[in-house]
């Protein structure tokens, strides 16, 4: 059956109407002759409120490709092709901003005079939302979330992002103070990274893990013969980090004797390895870090004075995670797709009863024990997102509960096994990979017996 539109314009009128699309027709005065049901639709604007006034309503801020319709009718001289596209943001009938595209093309008479318009346009205010949308979370997983391998949108964190670029952007000697599990090394590397320094090597120690004279010579090297075991020469840190950055971290336990040490080669940007009698020449940026109050310990004259303020020229203090628990969500998805979907397996999310309960928890060992919490989450969980139940037993059972459970007494092997791990775990640093290793026994299984015997992991 063939369409004959001349025989039966309403046909025509009909098909207009069903469009997803406004159609419009204007006067050569720029008053609406015709508006579709589909610019209805989009505007809220009923033909019957349209028809014989200005075309204003098409009109706002922020419109490309023609200034007015009336405009354009007035000098037509100005679109040869008597063709426009525009691009605008109008107002709808309820007061919501749309953003409209559409085109118009110019009508003339026989004599070549403007008899008026017509028009279309598309309503574009979800796509144009939508990428407001993401936009929005790519600035902040890109810029807002995170500084290198540190992960926060919160207050807290963005004062610390703030103070790092400061750090990096000098070369003074920067102390990062907080709890333990705070992630004091990632915002050492963090600096690190952001540096001029940042093509030479960055280098770290735990000052605790050490005895004194291991220490200095780790730190300072040392020549053959300087001691017994000495059978040839030692590159210390400072030399091997040279033109690049040395972290030392747990600086507070440091001994009044290593202090000194460390006080001449910042002062004199030398070094003397144990029991040579030359100094070499050393450039670095030396980053300390600590979870213990220097000022009490300087009181206590554990820490001197002038090393104290030596190594306190710009603190960095990392706040502890309860108190900025907004970030457990970004932290946590940060965590499942690091550790538990390697090589696409695994969970692809937390359940909201996990993340609730993560949420009320306060977290005592910080950043650190929510990212064990997660790897243990990663063992243990049989669906495609991570529940409360596949939490740590300290992390899944609110305090009062888990008071009230009572451990049944050990025997005298399962208390020497208890022993062991615990030993292992220390020699490690907590690394439940390396300690398993070192037990001889896989993964898994110290994970069930560090639930078994209630063992602290970050102890």
């Amino acid at each position: 059956m063939e369409l004959d539109f001349q025989k039966n314009p309403d046909i025509l009128r009909e098909i207009v109407d069903a469009m997803a699309v406004g159609v419009f027709t204007v006067d050569a005065g720029g008053r609406f002759v015709a508006w579709s049901q589909g610019a209805e639709r989009i505007t809220g604007y009923p033909s019957r409120d349209v028809i014989g006034k200005p075309c204003t309503l098409l009109e706002g801020p922020n419109c490309k490709g023609f200034g007015t319709l009336a405009e354009l009718l007035r000098t037509p001289q100005q679109v040869p092709s008597g063709i426009c596209n525009q691009e605008c943001k109008v107002m709808s009938k309820e007061g919501a901003e749309l953003y409209i595209h559409g085109n118009v093309r110019l009508m003339f008479d026989a004599a070549g005079a403007v008899a008026g318009a017509v028009g279309t346009f598309t309503d574009l205010t979800e796509f144009v939302r939508a990428n407001e949308k993401i936009a929005i979370l790519e600035r902040q997983a890109t810029v807002e979330g995170a500084f290198e391998q540190l992960v926060g949108t919160s207050r807290e964190m963005q004062d610390v992002f703030r103070r790092l670029k400061l750090a990096a952007d000098s070369d003074v000697a920067v102390l990062i103070t907080g709890e333990s599990g705070t992630g004091k090394e990632l915002a050492a590397q963090a600096i690190h990274a952001r540096s001029a320094r940042r093509d030479r090597p960055f280098l770290a120690i735990n000052c605790s893990a050490l005895p004194e004279t291991l220490l200095e010579s780790e730190l300072f090297g040392h020549v053959k013969g300087a001691f017994t075991g000495a059978v040839q020469d030692k590159l210390g840190l400072f030399e091997a980090a040279q033109g690049g950055t040395l972290f030392l971290d747990e600086i507070g336990d440091v001994s009044p004797a290593v202090q000194v040490k460390l006080l001449r080669v910042l002062q004199e940007r030398e070094v003397r390895r144990v029991g040579d009698s030359r100094t070499r020449a050393v450039d670095i940026r030396l980053v300390t870090a600590t979870n213990r109050d220097l000022k009490q310990l300087m009181t206590e004259g554990r820490i001197r004075e002038d090393f104290y303020y030596r190594i306190h020229v710009f603190e960095i203090r990392l706040p502890p995670l309860r108190k900025r628990k907004e970030d457990i969500p970004l932290l946590a998805n940060h965590f499942v797709g690091q550790l538990c979907q390697a090589g696409n397996r695994g969970p692809n999310g937390l359940a909201r009863d996990a993340l609730q309960r993560m949420m009320n928890y306060d977290w005592p060992g910080n950043v650190r024990q929510l990212r064990n919490a997660i790897e243990h989450a990663c063992v243990t969980v049989s669906g495609d997102r991570i529940t409360v139940l596949d939490l740590p037993s300290e992390v899944r059972l609110p305090e009062s509960n888990q008071a009230a459970v009572s451990q049944p007494a050990m025997s005298e092997e399962e208390r020497a096994e208890r022993e062991r791990i615990v030993d292992a775990l220390r020699k490690t640093g907590g690394n439940r990979t390396k300690a398993a290793e070192l037990l001889g026994t896989s993964r898994v299984t110290l994970w069930k017996k560090i639930g078994r015997y209630a063992i602290d992991v970050d102890a």
